[in-house]
């Protein structure tokens, strides 16, 4: 912030790649909906986003290119409340110097906030929805000042709007290995407009449960389910002739680094477990799956490895020779590094949110949640969201093709553990 208050940032480690590659349909777009048990007040949305307005001030800025790199400016419009048409993640306009990256949709008893992810990650987008969820409440009377917790109603906090990637770069740290490319669903692609979501509600007791007689977390679990149904796709295609050059099955689960290295920042502040399975060495068992999983997940966010990564993302931008590239060709480099070293190296992504938790007078009044992850890009297809409120646990598939085959296989499986499911389209 500067002596008037306003807002201006170069843009955090995570999000530098962002301007580079989004377009209409690869829109970085992030939603997350929470689906109420009446109708919505409209009345009390609108001063409860004017509230979070002012909470969030490192939220309302616009996009701004310099010679060298993008950075964000705040501004004064307000967050756009929008009917939800049903078309989600839609992408932010571009060359327009005053938008903003979020806004609110609202359809019957759906509250809905939508985040490019040159904004934040997953854990930002939801703290801003709780916030207006606990605003909402209060104006409609049923939660009182003393019932929720102090960071709601205090001033942002300098350290919310730190790079908290520079705050941890580490000099002279090994750089992670490169990895050979992953092997990629065979699906056609739908004519446009491609992206479609599929939901999934499960019991979160009966998930925690199987989860736990394998001795494995429920992300580990819906992880593996995920390895278990590349691994069935790519041997169904191979037996009808259909072969793939790439034999390593590899899913990118983002993680929330802020439990290992402390930081209140609302910006992006997430790296990526890659599990995965070499599908030349024969078909494994699920249980299989599951050790290698396991084991990955836990090795993998040790805290001396996750250095590792930060210290290879974030040196490569402090690099004397990349800092004097302009801003346009630094774009296409980024854009060229995206699509050749990024998505090539892996399957699919999972994202899990985790258990959302709300003031007590108020957890009757939310049914459940749903995170829609940006739409997945034409080499990547499907992608997988997961979060969980109560007793239950959204999965969201967000599908850019025709078949709707990894779907079926991933429900099918977790019904023949006897995983009770409800599919929703809405």
């Amino acid at each position: 912030m500067n002596d008037k208050g306003t807002f201006w940032t170069p843009l955090d480690n995570a999000a530098k790649i962002f301007p580079a590659i989004r377009s209409k349909e690869n829109t970085t777009v992030i939603r997350l909906s929470a689906n109420l048990k009446e109708r919505v007040t409209i009345s009390s949305l609108f001063k409860a986003v004017k509230l979070a307005e002012k909470r969030f001030p490192y939220f309302k800025v616009s996009l701004h290119g310099g010679f060298f790199w993008y950075y964000l400016e705040q501004v004064n419009n307000p967050i756009r409340i929008m009917h939800d048409n049903g078309v989600t993640c839609k992408a932010f306009k571009r060359n327009q110097e005053s938008n903003l990256f979020v806004r609110i949709l609202v359809h019957k008893n759906k509250i809905s906030a939508e985040f490019s992810h040159i904004l934040t990650d997953g854990y930002g987008l939801l703290t801003f929805l709780k916030t207006i969820l606990i605003y909402y409440f209060q104006d409609k009377g049923l939660l009182d000042t003393n019932q929720i917790d102090s960071f709601y109603t205090m001033k942002a906090d300098k350290e919310e709007y730190e790079d908290a990637y520079n705050r941890y770069f580490k000099e002279n740290i090994p750089h992670v290995v490169k990895q050979p490319k992953a092997f990629h669903l065979p699906f056609h692609l739908k004519k446009k407009p491609r992206f479609h979501l599929l939901f999934a509600i499960l019991s979160i007791q009966q998930i925690k449960q199987k989860a736990k007689e394998k001795g494995v977390s429920i992300t580990d679990y819906l992880v593996a389910v995920y390895l278990l149904t590349l691994q069935d796709i790519y041997h169904e295609y191979k037996k009808n002739g259909i072969f793939s050059s790439n034999k390593i099955a590899r899913v990118q689960v983002p993680v929330n680094i802020r439990n290992i290295y402390p930081t209140k920042t609302m910006r992006n502040f997430s790296l990526f477990v890659m599990p995965e399975i070499d599908l030349r060495l024969g078909k494994y068992t699920f249980d299989e799956i599951l050790k290698v999983v396991y084991h990955k997940m836990q090795l993998e966010t040790d805290e001396k490895l996750i250095s590792k990564i930060i210290s290879r993302n974030v040196s490569s931008e402090r690099n004397l020779i990349v800092r004097g590239i302009p801003i346009w060709l630094k774009s296409i480099i980024l854009y060229y590094k995206y699509h050749s070293q990024g998505t090539n190296m892996y399957s699919g992504v999972l994202t899990n949110l985790g258990k959302i938790e709300l003031p007590d007078p108020i957890r009757h009044k939310v049914d459940y949640f749903t995170i829609s992850p940006p739409p997945p890009n034409k080499r990547l297809k499907i992608n997988c969201g997961v979060i969980g409120y109560e007793d239950k646990l959204t999965l969201s598939f967000g599908n850019i093709t025709n078949s709707n085959e990894f779907e079926r296989r991933y429900l099918h499986f977790l019904s023949q553990q006897g995983i009770n499911i409800r599919i929703t389209k809405h």
